[in-house]
């Protein structure tokens, strides 16, 4: 599948994401077998992990699906195992598991208590699980590319909290913050085994979780009643974005694919955004 020099540099490593049966955690999983790595599927919903992972050895590649709680470390310990034991190794382990809040998110105006729980509980004590099960397997092999997946909405409150919209994508945005700042210390102290820890920060892609998002918009702004969501979405993306188009999941993998690169080699602790231009750092 591969054909690329960064390819070349990825041929041969095992790649172990989260939350890859859809959207982000998709692009990140098919991007990254493209490159040469097999990788480790894993979705708390196993058919759209087997699904993707069936897409991957369609296109030549190879992959193993798995059934992960992100929440239950036990869970994610016995996927660790058996991607180990499947594949032999991880190289790159992609923390994308993510949830933008509670059901019925995008009919409320604030934030309730389970937006809170689950945001935390997913977005990162879910990253903090991951990375606390398989960084020792690579601290013993004195090598490793961890790439979290945070959110240009942790870096600034523009887009989440503004006059009027209510409060309910706060929980969220300050998850993302959290992953961020968490990306940042786990470098320091993984950088003495050789082991690279970055962060994308993806902008605005059109996801189910956009889509919920744009649905709160509407519900919460009158004046947008006549429009539909994709609409919606179009319209934030060219007020907002100076390149004046949405990112897509293969935008955010082939960002991680650069992280998970010899290239990368002595870039650690940074968050990078692939969002266009709409928040600068």
């Amino acid at each position: 599948m591969a054909s690329s020099a960064m390819s070349d540099q990825l041929q041969g490593m095992v790649a172990a994401v989260t939350g890859a049966g859809r959207g982000i955690g998709r692009g990140i999983a098919l991007v990254l077998a493209s490159r040469g790595p097999a990788v480790s599927v894993s979705d708390i919903d196993s058919e759209a992990a087997a699904s993707v992972a069936g897409e991957i050895e369609a296109a030549g590649g190879r992959a193993v699906a798995s059934e992960v709680d992100v929440t239950d470390v036990g869970s994610i310990q016995t996927w660790a195992d058996s991607t180990i034991s499947e594949l032999g190794k991880i190289d790159i382990c992609v923390p994308n598991a993510g949830v933008i809040g509670a059901a019925k998110f995008n009919e409320r105006k604030d934030y309730n208590s389970d937006d809170w729980r689950l945001t935390w509980g997913i977005n990162v004590q879910g990253m903090v699980n991951t990375t606390d099960v398989i960084a020792p397997h690579m601290k013993e092999r004195r090598s490793g590319k961890i790439v979290n997946i945070a959110s240009h909405g942790g870096r600034a409150p523009r887009g989440v909290a503004e006059p009027g919209r209510g409060t309910v994508q706060i929980p969220y945005a300050v998850s993302k913050a959290a992953a961020i700042q968490f990306t940042h210390l786990l470098a320091i102290e993984l950088g003495q085994y050789n082991i690279n820890v970055n962060a994308v920060c993806p902008g605005r892609l059109w996801t189910p979780m956009w889509e919920a998002i744009a649905l709160n918009h509407k519900a919460l702004n009158p004046d947008l009643a006549e429009l539909s969501a994709k609409e919606i979405f179009d319209r934030n993306i060219k007020a907002t974005m100076p390149l004046g188009r949405e990112q897509t999941p293969e935008d955010i993998g082939k960002a991680v694919a650069f992280l998970a690169s010899e290239d990368a080699a002595q870039i650690t602790g940074q968050a990078l955004n692939v969002n266009g231009g709409a928040i600068l750092n």
